[in-house]
């Protein structure tokens, strides 16, 4: 490991076999979250750049899908074994991207590999049904085939990780992919895009292009392009899916949350305060976080001194420092959102912890430590608005019809949780809230290989993980052939 953190971020992107250290789009300066500085530099890429990239992929695309799928699956757990093999690399990579603390960045890597070597095992494993034959004299069989050049446009939180979850189903599946990464977290995917031509991928087969809103819409609005994979906010799918409208692609969303969390009165506290305390894993940027706490009022006051001072215990520091246990927020941007919701919140709500940027040593970072914000109502700015940041906001509730009432008041419907020693009350509730995802008395919901994921409502469509999140990129074709007469 080299002393110099920073000689470790890729400074070009990759389109089939060649690495460009320029493009139209103009350059990024990328800021380190912890320090405010500008790090490294990348090309940007404009729509050029994506022409060149959405080529790259159709000319691979009848290469990689004729591959026989065992051999599809090799490269899948070759180029899993090599993130394995580099994984303190990739780790600094997040830390440096995102500033997360080094001593938890490495979920990302184990997270790309575990979507990768997930979606080798389905490589050889897709294939379509035979109908009996009818009256009709017709044999009917259907066979699945894959999409074509799939566009992955991913998040910024968890960047190679994204780049498992995205890309890997959709290469076993015979697609080819435009990885188009986030300016604020764009160089591990690029690595991962290295390490997948080491791994034996054709030129071609992934292309990783970052890029602003130029390459955006360049990409979504592509001819070439057969399908688009988006993580992210709901306004920016809104206009991806304008302009995937006018070639008619389909589309799979993977977006916000505003997650319940209902703690009842046999609930054990201890589990859920534990549980609320994950506010601080990538300082509450995540989707799925249980950010709107509805606790029974008889436990109210107790849950939220508890909690409080559960979340002042939280060690906030550089990325690189023992002991530290949350990292910044990931822009001066989201710093200033975050802010501005919690110092309006003190017009309806009591702030029990955190509420204002930390300064001293962490002044040049956008440090924002774990917030609760207690009391407010349903209706407030801070209950319907996803913070993306590390802010906890309680609600007393007084019966179970109420709370389930207030729970799916929300345009989003990604995750819910459930805190209660009760089984019947749980098998209750679950079925009547109105999220894809519910996880019950301290099971965290995240996006895993093994198990469908994905939202209603304002929080998208599509699923991720499991063979359903495979047979997104799979196309369905039913062959009938007409049989002779026996003779």
């Amino acid at each position: 490991m080299t002393s110099d953190r920073t000689s470790l971020l890729p400074s070009t992107l990759l389109i089939g076999e060649e690495r460009l250290d320029t493009a139209t789009g103009g350059v990024l300066e990328h800021i380190h979250p912890a320090s405010g500085k500008v790090q490294a530099t990348l090309p940007l890429a404009g729509a050029g750049e994506v022409d060149r990239a959405v080529a790259a992929a159709q000319a691979a695309l009848p290469i990689w899908r004729s591959w026989e799928p065992s051999a599809r699956r090799r490269a899948l757990m070759k180029l899993a074994d090599l993130l394995r093999d580099h994984a303190e690399e990739i780790s600094t990579i997040h830390s440096l991207e995102t500033g997360m603390p080094f001593t938890q960045a490495a979920w990302p890597t184990n997270w790309a590999v575990d979507w990768l070597e997930d979606a080798a095992g389905w490589a050889d494993k897709l294939y379509g049904d035979t109908v009996p034959i009818g009256s009709n004299g017709l044999f009917n069989y259907t066979a699945v085939e894959p999409y074509g050049v799939v566009a992955t446009i991913l998040t910024w939180n968890g960047s190679v990780g994204a780049f498992g979850m995205a890309a890997g189903p959709a290469l076993a599946a015979g697609c080819t992919v435009v990885v188009k990464p986030s300016e604020l977290s764009p160089f591990g995917p690029i690595r991962a895009a290295e390490l997948a031509l080491e791994a034996g991928f054709p030129p071609g087969v992934i292309n990783v292009i970052a890029g602003g809103p130029e390459a955006g819409e360049a990409l979504v609005s592509h001819p070439g392009i057969s399908k688009i994979a988006f993580t992210g906010g709901g306004p920016t799918a809104k206009r991806i899916a304008v302009s995937a409208a006018q070639n008619l692609t389909p589309c799979m969303f993977e977006l916000g949350g505003k997650s319940a969390s209902i703690t009842f009165d046999d609930a054990d506290l201890s589990a859920a305060i534990q549980h609320a305390q994950f506010v601080s894993v990538h300082a509450g940027q995540q989707c799925t976080l249980g950010s709107r706490m509805f606790v029974h009022r008889s436990v109210f006051d107790e849950f939220n001194d508890r909690l409080a001072s559960a979340l002042q215990s939280i060690t906030v520091g550089l990325p690189f420092v023992d002991g530290s246990q949350m990292g910044p927020l990931i822009n001066q941007a989201a710093i200033d959102r975050v802010h501005g919701l919690v110092d309006r919140a003190r017009s309806y709500g009591e702030v029990r912890a955190g509420g204002s940027r930390l300064g001293g040593d962490l002044s040049d970072g956008y440090f924002f430590p774990p917030t609760l914000v207690s009391g407010i109502t349903n209706d407030s700015e801070l209950a319907r608005t996803e913070v993306f940041g590390p802010v906890l906001a309680t609600i007393p509730f007084d019966d179970e019809d109420e709370v389930i009432a207030m729970a799916n008041d929300t345009e989003f419907g990604l995750s819910g949780y459930v805190f209660s020693s009760d089984i019947s009350r749980v098998h209750r509730v679950v079925p009547k809230l109105d999220t894809g995802n519910v996880g019950v008395n301290g099971a965290f919901v995240t996006a895993g290989p093994t198990l469908p994921f994905g939202g209603r409502k304002q929080s998208g469509y599509g699923k991720q993980g499991g063979l359903a999140g495979v047979m997104e990129f799979v196309n369905t074709k039913t062959v009938t052939i007409k049989l002779g007469d026996p003779s």
